[in-house]
């Protein structure tokens, strides 16, 4: 059959049918996706918007060999030009395909390291890989870190980079907190930490590496410095510290609260086996 003989019947198959929509209409259109009849753009409006229809034929549905054609046969080759296609671009995607650890990570990392800090870094594509932007300067031999300020108690998260792991934490929240220094937009949104003094806050770090339903948290002096304040620690990408008020900070529990809570736990285990007789099953 050829192509004009096989559009011919097609419309005379839609003139046999009426619109699904309006009911009044002979139908025009053919849904690709769901095979709803159609008279008008406007009765195809109605149908995608009451069904939720997107109206793209589906290149993957199944279809019976009686009503295989030439046309499905096209198709399917289209699909699968398409498919190879986008495999061969992702092969060649450079992003996708660099290394997940350079020779200047490692370096970065080493030298962490031998600053005391425990640094891991996460493979490409994750957030906080692609925002973090610390680096060690090796001519002022310090680290520039990315560091992300966190203020619960005004629900506002900030972000501060190249910060000289020699600045003290007092330095790195004046910005933000101090009544004369600090950014005047800034300072109104932080305005419950400006109206209390320094000695009113908390800073913390978060203990990495612990299950969700034990987490912790190391508490940081502001007087030191970040490099002092991050030696023996574990850094994912970069330091993330919590700002909180004394008044709510005992919703932060530190890590010393915790080795107390799981000894104590341990010996009360230990001392209920002491107390068992031989051959009771716990």
């Amino acid at each position: 059959m050829t192509e004009e003989p096989r559009s011919r019947a097609v419309k005379n198959k839609l003139a046999l049918a009426g619109c699904e929509m309006c009911g009044t209409a002979e139908a025009k259109y053919k849904c690709p996706r769901c095979m709803t009849f159609s008279c008008s753009l406007l009765c195809v409006k109605k149908h995608k918007a009451e069904s939720g229809c997107s109206g793209v034929r589906d290149k993957t549905a199944f279809q019976s060999i009686a009503d295989f054609t030439e046309t499905q046969l096209l198709s399917d080759y289209r699909f699968l030009e398409d498919a190879g296609r986008l495999a061969d671009s992702t092969h060649r995607d450079i992003f996708v395909n660099r290394p997940t650890s350079t020779r200047a990570l490692n370096f970065m990392k080493n030298r962490a390291r031998k600053c005391g800090v425990n640094l891991r870094l996460l493979p490409i594509g994750f957030t906080k890989r692609r925002e973090n932007s610390t680096f060690y300067h090796k001519k002022d031999k310090m680290f520039y870190w990315h560091v992300k300020l966190v203020f619960p108690q005004s629900c506002a998260t900030y972000t501060e980079k190249r910060v000289a792991d020699s600045k003290t934490l007092e330095e790195l929240l004046s910005r933000f907190i101090d009544p004369l220094e600090s950014d005047p937009v800034i300072r109104q949104k932080l305005k419950v930490y400006v109206l209390a003094s320094l000695d009113q806050v908390c800073i913390f770090l978060k203990v990495e590496g612990r299950k969700c339903s034990s987490i912790r948290y190391h508490r940081l002096e502001s007087s030191q410095t970040l490099a002092e304040n991050l030696r023996q620690k574990t850094v994912i990408e970069y330091p993330t510290l919590y700002v909180v008020l004394k008044a709510n900070s005992s919703n932060y529990r530190l890590l010393s609260d915790g080795n107390s809570d799981e000894g104590s736990q341990n010996s009360t285990d230990s001392s209920s086996e002491d107390e068992m007789e031989d051959g009771e099953v716990r």
